[in-house]
C-alpha cells in the first residue's frame, strides 16, 4: 500500500453540470456552516430594509408635483413628484428650456453611437465617419451659431450654460477615446530604451498620479490662462477637457503599461527574427494580447472617469449632479427632498456603469474564445 494512503482525501463526486433551483441553494447556500449563516444573515438582513423601503418609496410616496402634499407626507413616504417637478432642470442643467430638445438630440445620438460601435462586426472605416458626424452634430446642437465659418441655424448657448447629462456624456466619452491612445503611448514610453523618453514618461506618470483630479481641474481652469498671453486661454470647457484627459491618460497608462509587462520577452524576440519592426512588433503581437490581459481593469477605469466627471462642478461646469444641486438647493419648496433626486441621478449612475461593467464581461469572455 501506498505510504501517502492514509493521508489522501476520500474522492468527491463531479460537479453537476445542471441544478435544479433546489439543488444550487443546497449546493451554495447552504452546503456549509459559513455559507448557512452568511445566507440567514443577509435574509434577516432584507426581511428587516426592503419592507420598509418599499413603502416609503411606493405605498406612502407621492407622485404629484404638489410641494404641500409632499410636505404633508414628508415623514411617511418619498416624495417623487420633485422628479417629475425638477427633472428637465437636472437632466438638462442651464440650458435654455425651449431648446432643449437640442442636448435631447445630442444625447441620443451620442449614445446610439455608443451602442453601436459595442460591437466588432461594426469596426470599419464608416464607423469612424459615423463618429465625426456624430461629434460635428453633438457640437453643433449643443452649441449652435457658426463652427468655422459655418451657420448651424441654431442660437449661440454658450458653454458655461451646458450642463446635465449630455455635459456628462461629453466629458466621459471624449476624455476616454483621447486618452486611451495617449496611455498606450506613455506606457510603451515607460518601457523604452531611450533614458530621456523613459524618463519623461516616468515624471509624467508619477506628477499625475500624486495630485488629486480636483487640483487638476483647478490649475486647467485658473492657473492654466495666467501661463497663456493675453486672449489665447481656450474655453474652460476645453480647459476642464485636457485636465481631465491628462489625469486619465496616467492611469490608464499604468494599466497598459501591466498588460505589456505580462507578455513573455521571447515573444518579441520571434517577431525580431521574422523581420518585423518595432512599431509592427507592437501593433500585431503585443498589443492585442496585452490590451486583451487588461480589460477589467481598463473597464473599471473608464467607469471612475465616467463617475470622476462630477468633480468638475468645482468649476462652475454644472453635470448631471450638479445640475441637480441647481435644480433643488435654489427652490426653498422642494429643498428638502434632495435624497429623492439624487436617488434619481443614482439610478441613472448605475445603469450607465452597470451596462459599462456588463460589456466588459461580454469582452473578457470574446477575448477568451480566440
Amino acid at each position: 500500500m501506498h505510504k501517502y494512503a492514509d493521508t489522501m482525501l476520500p474522492a468527491r463526486p463531479a460537479p453537476l453540470q445542471n441544478m435544479h433551483f433546489v439543488q444550487w441553494a443546497q449546493h451554495n447556500l447552504w452546503g456549509s456552516f459559513a455559507s448557512a449563516a452568511t445566507t440567514v444573515l443577509l435574509v434577516v438582513l432584507l426581511v428587516w430594509s426592503v419592507p420598509p423601503f418599499i413603502e416609503w418609496s411606493v405605498w406612502h410616496a407621492v407622485f404629484a408635483t404638489n410641494a404641500d402634499q409632499c410636505q404633508a407626507a414628508r415623514d411617511l413616504g418619498a416624495c417623487w413628484g420633485v422628479v417629475a417637478e425638477k427633472y428637465r432642470l437636472i437632466l438638462f442643467g442651464r440650458y435654455p428650456f425651449d431648446d432643449q430638445w437640442r442636448p435631447l438630440l445630442a444625447t441620443g445620438a451620442l449614445t446610439l453611437l455608443l451602442v453601436v460601435s459595442c460591437r466588432p462586426i461594426h469596426w470599419n472605416r464608416r464607423l469612424a465617419l459615423a463618429w465625426i458626424a456624430v461629434w460635428a452634430l453633438f457640437f453643433a446642437c449643443m452649441g449652435g451659431g457658426k463652427w468655422f465659418g459655418i451657420s448651424t441655424g441654431l442660437s449661440y448657448v454658450p458653454t458655461d450654460q451646458w450642463g446635465g447629462l449630455p455635459l456628462t456624456m461629453m466629458l466621459a466619452t471624449l476624455s476616454i477615446v483621447m486618452a486611451f491612445p495617449l496611455a498606450i503611448v506613455v506606457a510603451l514610453g515607460r518601457q523604452s530604451d531611450m533614458p530621456a523618453i523613459k524618463s519623461a514618461c516616468i515624471v509624467y506618470v508619477e506628477l499625475v498620479r500624486g495630485v488629486p483630479l480636483i487640483s487638476m481641474l483647478f490649475m486647467a481652469s485658473f492657473m492654466l490662462p495666467l501661463l497663456l498671453p493675453t486672449g489665447a486661454s481656450p474655453d474652460v470647457l476645453i480647459r476642464v477637457l485636457i485636465g481631465i484627459t491628462l489625469f486619465a491618460t496616467a492611469y490608464t497608462a499604468e494599466i497598459v503599461r501591466g498588460g505589456l509587462q505580462a507578455i513573455p520577452r521571447g515573444q518579441i524576440e520571434a517577431a525580431h527574427t521574422l523581420g518585423l519592426s518595432y512599431w509592427q512588433t507592437q501593433r500585431l503581437v503585443v498589443l492585442p494580447q496585452a490590451l486583451a490581459y487588461v480589460v477589467p481593469s481598463l473597464m473599471n477605469n473608464f467607469i471612475a472617469i465616467f463617475k470622476d466627471t462630477s468633480l468638475v462642478t468645482i468649476v462652475s461646469l454644472y453635470e448631471l449632479s450638479g445640475a441637480l444641486g441647481l435644480a433643488v438647493s435654489g427652490d426653498p419648496n422642494w429643498r428638502p427632498f434632495k435624497l429623492e433626486a439624487y436617488l434619481f441621478i443614482t439610478l441613472i449612475y448605475f445603469s450607465i456603469c452597470f451596462a459599462m461593467s456588463r460589456y466588459s464581461l461580454w469582452v473578457e469572455k470574446q477575448v477568451t474564445r480566440q
